[in-house]
């Protein structure tokens, strides 16, 4: 433990970052290169400047409404940079914002045209190899229903982060089940639909209503670490990308409303778009699940729920890693954990196919 004096030095020059310097997080993206772009995608390849890595390709998927920062928080925090800085071929899908125009956009969208795309693109731009991909939250659960759907897609294997799949597991919006109920789930229908989706402004409320705790004791945190550089960085970091929260689809939410929310239709493996079922079942690549210990929107049952689910995948494995919903896959503690769940899962998958390959010889 530092000294007082120094802790007291380390303080003031803390202080000074912040008031006077802008802030003591380092924002700058990783460097990347735009291959690839239609509606609502954007793909990128991100680099460190140096030699072009080598190897398959890892695909970064981010959710909706959440900004596809969330991959690349700040530097010493940023699952791209780690990846790239490990060799790794790395990619991006960025959505883009959503406006009141998207919003006859739903869910066969996502994972009909836009992951889809990516993932060709990506295995294109890798010379033909499969993409490894890793995605948080709703977007394991697109990435899950895409590769169930279009099992001939170059997917190699599919990493979930806080990825829910038991609705009626998360304690965060039990309560609402009887309103819900009560209305015959018609509740929210005419508020989403008027407003054209989630807007990102009730998106960014949500997400931090969902940690109000932390929220509340953040000004004493703060005080208390005052000291701690790192610590502030990750502040700033998280309220960065709070403040940066992106519109849900009207249609799109109110499917995921519907089908997710009310009839918990991920639960039992399968989703009913207007009467097209995609099962779940469909996947058939080696799968990684990943909760969050002190995740309260993507519980540890409500995420752990996924692996009975995958019957026909060669392979599933299931962590549960320090952090909430955002910290489990970007958090000071995730660089120790879910960052090293998933090198060693790559790591494993990559090895197995250079394996079949030589054997196939």
């Amino acid at each position: 433990m530092s000294s007082p004096p120094a802790r007291v030095a380390a303080a003031a020059s803390n202080v000074i970052g912040k008031v006077f310097q802008g802030g003591v997080a380092d924002l700058r993206p990783v460097p990347r290169v735009l291959i690839d772009q239609g509606p609502n995608r954007s793909v990128y390849r991100m680099s460190s400047g140096a030699r072009p890595a080598e190897g398959p390709p890892v695909l970064l998927v981010p959710p909706l409404a959440a900004p596809a920062l969330c991959f690349d928080l700040r530097r010493g925090c940023s699952l791209s940079e780690h990846l790239v800085e490990a060799g790794r071929r790395t990619y991006l899908v960025d959505y883009g914002n959503v406006a009141f125009s998207d919003r006859r956009l739903g869910v066969e969208h996502w994972i009909d045209e836009v992951l889809p795309k990516a993932i060709q693109r990506v295995s294109e731009d890798a010379g033909g190899q499969k993409v490894h991909v890793v995605a948080w939250c709703l977007g394991g659960i697109f990435s899950l229903l895409t590769t169930a759907d279009r099992p001939e897609l170059p997917v190699a294997s599919i990493a979930t982060v806080a990825a829910p799949f038991d609705f009626t597991a998360i304690p965060l919006i039990a309560p609402f089940r009887p309103l819900v109920d009560f209305t015959g789930g018609h509740v929210l229908t005419p508020f989403y639909r008027a407003l054209g989706g989630a807007p990102s402004y009730l998106v960014s409320r949500a997400f931090r209503i969902s940690g109000i705790n932390k929220e509340i004791t953040k000004p004493l945190a703060i005080l208390k670490n005052l000291d701690d550089r790192d610590y502030l960085a990750q502040i700033e970091a998280v309220d960065h990308f709070m403040d940066n929260m992106i519109a849900y689809p009207g249609r799109t939410f109110g499917q995921m409303y519907h089908r997710f929310f009310r009839s918990n239709d991920l639960a039992e493996g399968s989703v009913d778009l207007n009467g097209r079922i995609i099962s779940l079942t469909g996947v058939k690549v080696p799968t990684l699940v990943i909760a969050g210990a002190d995740d309260s929107i993507a519980p540890q049952a409500a995420v752990e729920r996924l692996v009975t689910l995958l019957e026909n995948a060669p392979s599933v494995r299931f962590e549960v890693a320090p952090g909430g919903h955002l910290g489990v896959l970007t958090g000071r503690k995730a660089r120790g954990t879910t960052w090293r769940y998933l090198d060693e899962f790559l790591t494993q998958q990559i090895g197995n196919a250079e394996g079949e390959n030589t054997v196939g010889r």
